[in-house]
C-alpha cells in the first residue's frame, strides 16, 4: 500500500494516517473572525513532504500552514499561530479577505487516534456528539482531545465545563474558549466542536442521472444512499467511495427507510410508474426535501393520480419539488445533476429553493 486509504471524513483520515505510520500534522482552525475562506473547526492533514489532504482555505493561507506544519513535524511539537488576511493589494501574495484565522498545527494527532476513531464511528452511525480539543500554551504547546457522544455528555469536563459542551451541541456552532493559567503567559485554548451528521441524500434510481447526482452531492457534503430494484445499478463500482447502495423494490425501500429532518429524497427512477410509487411511499415522511424528475406533463399526471387515489393530499404534494432542479437550462446529465444539487444546497442552507415553472 502506497499510503492510507482515501476517505471523505477527516477524523477517519487521521486514524488511517496514524495506522500507516507516516508522519503528519493535523491543521485545525481554532477561530475565525471577519471575512475568511473557511471557518472554525475546519481541518486538513499535512504530511512531512508538505502535501495536504483537505483544505483550510487554499492559496497563501494553506501555503503558510503547510510550511509551519513541516517544521512542526520535524520538531514534533504542536504550535498555534495567527494569520491576518489583510493584504493591501490584489497584485500581491498576501490574502486580502480581510479577516483573521487562528490555526493549530498538531504533529502529535496520531496519539489521539482512539478519540478520532470514536468521532469517525459516530459519523458512520449518524450520531451527534462533541469533540473537545484542548491546547495548553506555555513554553511549549500540548494538546488533548476528548469525544463526548450526545447521550453521554459529561457533567464536568474541567474547563470549559459540561454546560459549554452541551450549549455548543445545542447551537451546532463551534466556539473557542480561553482560560489564563497561573504560569505567566500560559493559557488553555479549548475548541468545543459539535459534530453533526451530514445531511442524508436518498436517491431513488441508479441510472445515469442518479450516478451523476451521487458524485456531485458527495462533493458538497451529503451522505448518499442509492436505491434501485436492478442489481446492476447498485454495484459499488458505479459510485464514489462512501455511497451506500440498496437493491430492492424502490417503493418498499423508501417506505422502510428512516427519514428525519435532515433527509433529502430525490426520485429519478426509470419511469413515471416507479416515480409515482416512490413518491407515494415517501410523500408523508418528514424529509427536508422531496424532488421528482420529469416533464411538466408527467408531473401533472402523477400529482393528479395521487390526489384522485387519496395517496397524497394537496398540501403534501405542494412540498414536492417537481419538475426537479433549478431552471438553468440544463440539458446534459451532468448539467441536470448540477441543477438538482444546487436546489438541494439552497434548501439545506436557506430552508427553501426556487422552483421550476409548472406551466
Amino acid at each position: 500500500m502506497n499510503g492510507p486509504p482515501r476517505t471523505t471524513d477527516i477524523h477517519q483520515a487521521v486514524v488511517e494516517f496514524a495506522a500507516s505510520g507516516r508522519d503528519f500534522a493535523l491543521a485545525v482552525i481554532l477561530k475565525d473572525a471577519g471575512s475568511t475562506p473557511r471557518k472554525a473547526a475546519t481541518k486538513a492533514l499535512i504530511e512531512a513532504s508538505g502535501s495536504i489532504r483537505g483544505t483550510i482555505g487554499g492559496g497563501a493561507i494553506e501555503g503558510e500552514t503547510q510550511r509551519r506544519a513541516v517544521e512542526a513535524i520535524r520538531a514534533r511539537r504542536p504550535l498555534v499561530f495567527d494569520l491576518v488576511l489583510k493584504g493591501t493589494s490584489a497584485k500581491g501574495d498576501r490574502p486580502i479577505c480581510g479577516g483573521t484565522l487562528r490555526i493549530l498545527v498538531d504533529p502529535t494527532a496520531a496519539g489521539h487516534r482512539a478519540v478520532y476513531a470514536q468521532a469517525a464511528e459516530a459519523r458512520r452511525r449518524r450520531r451527534r456528539g462533541v469533540l473537545v480539543t484542548t491546547v495548553r500554551i506555555a513554553v511549549e504547546c500540548q494538546t488533548a482531545v476528548q469525544w463526548f457522544p450526545e447521550g453521554a455528555l459529561a457533567a464536568d469536563t474541567g474547563f470549559p465545563g459540561g454546560e459549554a459542551v452541551r450549549t455548543a451541541l445545542m447551537d451546532e456552532t463551534p466556539r473557542l474558549l480561553v482560560q489564563d493559567l497561573p504560569q505567566e503567559g500560559a493559557r488553555l485554548e479549548v475548541l468545543v466542536e459539535p459534530l453533526i451528521p451530514p445531511p442524508l441524500l436518498v436517491i431513488a434510481g441508479g441510472g445515469h442521472v442518479g450516478q451523476a447526482l451521487a458524485l456531485q452531492a458527495g462533493l458538497v457534503g451529503f451522505d448518499v444512499v442509492v436505491v434501485d430494484d436492478r442489481s446492476e445499478f447498485t454495484e459499488a463500482a458505479l459510485y464514489p467511495p462512501g455511497v451506500v447502495t440498496r437493491c430492492g423494490d424502490i417503493a418498499r425501500e423508501l417506505a422502510e427507510l428512516p427519514v428525519a429532518g435532515d433527509t433529502f429524497i430525490v426520485l429519478v427512477t426509470r419511469g413515471h410508474r416507479y416515480d409515482k410509487e416512490a413518491l407515494a411511499a415517501c410523500v408523508h415522511k418528514p424529509a427536508a426535501y422531496i424532488g421528482m424528475i420529469g416533464s411538466r406533463r408527467k408531473v401533472a399526471l402523477v400529482r393528479q393520480d395521487l390526489r384522485e387515489s387519496a395517496a397524497a393530499s394537496e398540501e403534501e404534494l405542494g412540498r414536492v419539488y417537481a419538475p426537479i432542479g433549478l431552471d438553468i437550462g440544463a440539458e446534459t446529465v451532468p448539467e441536470i445533476a448540477a441543477s438538482i444539487v444546487a436546489q438541494l444546497i439552497a434548501v439545506r442552507r436557506k430552508g427553501q429553493a426556487p422552483r421550476m415553472p409548472v406551466v
